[in-house]
């Protein structure tokens, strides 16, 4: 049984993917998950593969959900990507880092789509 918060992210989860494929992302994977961590979606827009974290709030009380995805999350985001990359035998793809902020889901929802929202982050 899922508690309310995750609840809200997995809603979040499918409002992110109805918005990119009306953007034109073609989804691959949902919550692809390894010993590292998580990515929300992975999709292909166009030629390049967008590793997609999405950030959802319900209100402003502690700022733009963007603004969560920190370099630490970076990093093991850009870890697991490297790692689907290598797995699905797609290593000379193009690739980037994609965030879908998501404010207010009580009324209607008011989404940000960041593209290359940050570089591969290692080391």
């Amino acid at each position: 049984m899922k508690n309310h918060r995750q609840e809200f992210g997995k809603s979040s989860e499918e409002i992110a993917t109805r918005f990119l494929k009306k953007k034109g992302y073609k989804i691959l994977e949902r919550n692809y998950r390894t010993r590292i961590g998580e990515i929300d979606i992975i999709a292909r827009d166009k030629q390049t593969i967008a590793f997609v974290e999405v950030k959802a709030r319900k209100s402003n009380q502690y700022g733009n959900p963007k603004w969560a995805v920190t370099p630490k999350k970076q990093k093991t985001i850009s870890m697991v990507a490297l790692q689907y990359l290598k797995s699905s035998n797609r290593i000379d793809s193009k690739a980037r880092f994609d965030v879908v902020s998501i404010q207010s889901l009580d009324q209607a929802p008011e989404i940000e789509l960041i593209r290359n929202a940050f570089d591969l982050a290692y080391g």
